[in-house]
């Protein structure tokens, strides 16, 4: 059964710490003092939830560091023509916090395949390998196939739960992947992917995995881009019908998903997907994109349409909160690194947005007596907010104060977003000025120091934030893995070894 939980800003302490700001920010002394004591008053409202969760829901930000945070937060009041820094998103409710320290086995500074399979399985593993121990070198089929790490996903399937996976990337990239997949390495996605000589050894492509595997194959519900690492080259793509799929095997796995399911429902586009009977639906596969999902941006754009990160997390809850054992659901916001990676804040942050909206539509449809919410990040990028501009300065725009952007030492403005490397940099020529471009404009690329082709992650720790069952473990500093730990306490009540 699922209850309202979640209503924003609706008793006075909650009305005051969401809106003391909203008419810009003429806070006083006395003010401020009332905004900490409303806030103080909301945690110690909040006592621990001891005991078993029947759900647990886990939203990763993919590359959604600390940065992003603040930086989305900002943007997300601003939007709505409130005191920005102030706001309050869903994702700042949350009772419990800690700071996550995201090093791979083998690296400083992560990529999302080590740090989503710490997550899901809680042991930490090498750059580019997905469900496999640390014993595994990348690209190493034989060792993979020895050392493969049993994921929270099985768990949940072992002790009868229903799951359920949501991603705006592709649904066979490396965060999703590390929920059912095993694998040496994270770009095989499809079979001409893999090496024949892995083939040989019995490495069997990520989204075979997906449709046959051990965890993959009881999925109940399934929502993500990557639709061409399901149909062979032979066959067209539904929607853009000049492109066709990458298997080489010739198989269709859509179809065989259907085979497997009869009475489940697969779709592709936002018709077929309010379409679907969620209370006669046992099962749900939904590929939207051939590629990756639209960034949320561009998500208008698409003549066919597809669904936003909210309304398939509501679809989920629907779906599989109807379920008498419970269930197990990730949720991934995939394309806030890949607009981070093309040094495009704005991408990054109206992504960041969604995946709030997601959460505040989780927080809304469930109960905390009994559904754990959990929030991170894989790992954080070279993304910066600097400058310091004003109080209520535009967050994409120049650091400025009084409507007056501030000087660098060459004498040209500066925006308040930036990024330590990527694409934004100046090789061999004089920096631009970004005064002579729309720094809010959807396609403008903040500026970098470093020149590379695309900016990277970075290594800093990311934060997790927790409500519900067990969330009161979520404190202080911990390793990423033990995020494993804290969902399975919360999953078993605390019995589990």
């Amino acid at each position: 059964m699922i209850l309202p939980r979640f209503i924003a800003c609706t008793a006075l302490s909650a009305l005051l710490s969401c809106t003391a700001f909203a008419q810009g920010h003429p806070m006083t002394t006395e003010a401020y003092r009332a905004q900490a004591d409303a806030e103080l008053d909301r945690l110690r409202a909040e006592p621990p939830v001891v005991g078993r969760a029947r759900n647990i829901i886990l939203f990763i930000g993919d590359g959604m560091g600390v940065s992003t945070l603040t930086a989305a937060r900002i943007h997300q009041g601003q939007r709505q023509g409130v005191d920005g820094e102030s706001y309050v998103p869903a994702m700042d409710r949350l009772s419990h916090t800690a700071l996550v320290k995201t090093y791979s086995h083998d690296a400083q500074v992560s990529d999302s395949a080590p740090t989503a399979t710490a997550i899901m399985t809680g042991v930490k593993t090498r750059n580019g390998v997905i469900g496999v121990g640390p014993e595994v070198a990348e690209n190493d089929c034989a060792a993979s196939r020895r050392h493969t790490l049993p994921s929270l996903f099985g768990l949940a399937q072992s002790m009868g739960l229903a799951t359920g996976i949501i991603s705006t990337a592709r649904i066979t990239h490396a965060t999703p992947a590390a929920a059912y997949a095993h694998t040496p390495q994270r770009d095989w996605e499809a079979d001409g992917d893999v090496p024949e000589a892995a083939r040989q050894q019995g490495c069997t492509d990520i989204a075979r995995q997906m449709i046959e595997g051990e965890v993959g194959s009881r999925l109940d519900l399934v929502l993500g881009g990557g639709r061409a690492n399901f149909l062979p080259t032979s066959a067209a793509d539904p929607e853009y019908r000049e492109s066709t799929g990458k298997r080489t095997d010739g198989r269709d796995l859509m179809a065989d998903w259907r085979r497997r399911n009869p009475a489940g429902a697969f779709v592709w586009n936002q018709a077929g997907f309010a379409a679907v009977d969620l209370a006669r639906t046992p099962r749900l596969l939904g590929l939207f994109e051939p590629d990756h999902m639209r960034f949320e941006s561009d998500r208008p754009g698409d003549a066919a349409g597809e669904p936003s990160l909210a309304e398939m997390t509501r679809t989920a809850i629907t779906m599989l909160g109807s379920r008498e054992t419970g269930y197990v659901l990730l949720v991934e916001g995939g394309r806030i690194d890949h607009a981070h990676h093309a040094g495009n804040a704005r991408r990054a942050l109206e992504d960041t947005v969604a995946l709030d909206a997601a959460v505040r539509t989780a927080l809304e449809m469930t109960r905390r007596e009994d559904t754990l919410i959990l929030v991170t990040a894989d790992h954080s990028h070279v993304f910066t907010i600097s400058g310091y501009p004003e109080r209520g300065n535009p967050i994409l725009g120049l650091a400025g104060a009084g409507g007056a952007p501030f000087q660098a030492g060459d004498g040209k403005s500066y925006t308040t977003l930036g990024y330590a490397n990527g694409p934004g940099a100046v090789v061999d020529a004089p920096r631009t000025d970004p005064a002579e471009a729309d720094t809010g404009a959807l396609d403008y690329r903040q500026q970098a120091l470093v020149p590379l082709g695309a900016e990277t992650h970075a290594g800093e720790d990311v934060v997790a934030r927790a409500s519900g069952p067990m969330a009161h473990l979520v404190k202080g500093t911990i390793e990423q893995h033990t995020l494993f730990y804290l969902m399975r306490e919360a999953l078993t009540g605390g019995s589990g070894n």
